[in-house]
């Protein structure tokens, strides 16, 4: 049987989040220009923080408005190549590195979760030699640009969990893995730990760390 090991991207293995850092790293090296509506994407943010729409539309208007409605995959991939490089130079945590050795090193199959695009995502995840990626994943159309919508949903919270759960089916994993070890900095991702065998709870947040003392979960601190 296959053990896994499953990461949450954000803040988890990484100091930062990284979608709006991606965005402003492509505007700041493709059209300039569009840093002017940075303005715009905290006012877009703000609204969000009010509940005037959810974390999708959020991803969906920012993009459009820090790359475009669209763009060739083509023209985005030395973007994505240099932000991944950033990722894994400058902001990832020193205690990630070592799980991700340690699990390795045990023989598990290295996964990561993430509600982050797969755009830069699979780019990043390959640098720490995960083995599969489950993320957010944006509608490319036949001219392969990429457009700014979300293809199906976001992955996050309850929306992972069933992304996980099909990412296993799908694998041929179902019935047939060993243990698994999940790690996430966010209380959203309760579906997640809940299914696994061994949650961890990294540099978790006051919500996170309330469930985690609850329930007996283990917590690292990762730096």
């Amino acid at each position: 049987m296959t053990d896994l090991a499953v990461y949450d991207l954000d803040r988890t293995i990484t100091r930062r989040a990284t979608y709006t850092p991606f965005l402003i790293h492509c505007a700041l090296r493709r059209q300039q220009w569009r840093l002017l509506f940075v303005p715009i994407v905290l006012l877009a943010m703000l609204a969000y923080g009010f509940g005037l729409f959810d974390r999708s539309r959020l991803k969906e208007i920012c993009q459009r408005l820090l790359i475009g409605h669209k763009a060739h995959a083509r023209e985005l991939k030395p973007l994505v190549e240099g932000f991944a490089e950033e990722t894994v130079a400058n902001n990832v945590r020193p205690g990630a590195r070592r799980a991700i050795e340690r699990d390795r090193e045990e023989g598990r199959r290295l996964v990561l979760a993430t509600a982050s695009y797969r755009l830069y995502a699979d780019a990043i995840a390959r640098r720490l030699g995960f083995d599969d990626v489950i993320a957010t994943n944006s509608v490319i159309g036949i001219d392969e640009r990429v457009h700014a919508r979300i293809a199906g949903r976001n992955c996050y919270g309850e929306e992972k969990m069933r992304m996980i759960s099909q990412w296993v089916e799908k694998s041929g994993l179902l019935g047939k893995h060993g243990h698994v070890r999940f790690y996430s900095d966010h209380a959203s991702d309760e579906p997640a730990f809940l299914w696994s065998d061994e949650p961890v709870a990294v540099n978790p947040h006051d919500k996170l760390a309330r469930l985690a003392a609850e329930r007996g979960w283990a917590v690292e601190d990762w730096g």
